[in-house]
């Protein structure tokens, strides 16, 4: 394989490398400074008032993370810790930049911004954008490689299976 054939799977892999640390720094933060329900009930009643805040952003707040602003506060670190270790090691590649994109609009959606999260959007759209560099060098492509070595002749996974991860 040479040069020009490497760069684009380094490259992209740095990217989905870079955005799980990301996410798991998110994660880490939280857990550091003892994020929970009250934290998620900060957030959803700032968003009740709040012109930013899209419409139906204001009634999910509202209605879905008020009254479940214990789990929320449990859930997010837990999803972040998810995501971050999904894209660091290759697991399901594409749906957890999928999922990142989401998670970073619904945090959009509620008016917390920081700097790092549309650094974060632009890693996941790489990731997303170009799914087989970026498991080139990942957990998954080693397991599919593994799987394939057993079964010579066969095919190692459907490509539907294949193309999520």
């Amino acid at each position: 394989m040479t040069a020009r054939e490497l760069a684009a799977p380094i490259l992209v892999g740095a990217a989905r490398v870079a955005l799980g640390g990301l996410w798991l720094n998110e994660a880490a933060i939280k857990v550091r400074s003892g994020f929970g329900g009250a934290d998620i009930l900060l957030v959803a009643n700032g968003a009740a008032g709040n012109t930013r805040v899209p419409g139906y952003f204001q009634w999910f707040a509202s209605n879905v993370m008020q009254p479940a602003s214990g789990f929320f506060g449990f859930a997010i670190p837990l999803l972040e810790a998810g995501l971050g270790v999904a894209l660091v090691l290759g697991i399901l590649t594409r749906a957890a930049a999928v999922m990142s994109i989401l998670t970073l609009l619904l945090y959009w959606s509620s008016d917390q911004l920081i700097w790092e999260y549309p650094v974060m959007v632009a890693l996941s759209v790489v990731v997303v954008a170009f799914p087989v560099a970026a498991r080139r060098f990942s957990l998954s492509a080693l397991l599919q490689w593994m799987f394939a070595r057993r079964r010579p002749g066969r095919p190692s996974l459907p490509r539907s299976l294949v193309v999520w991860l």
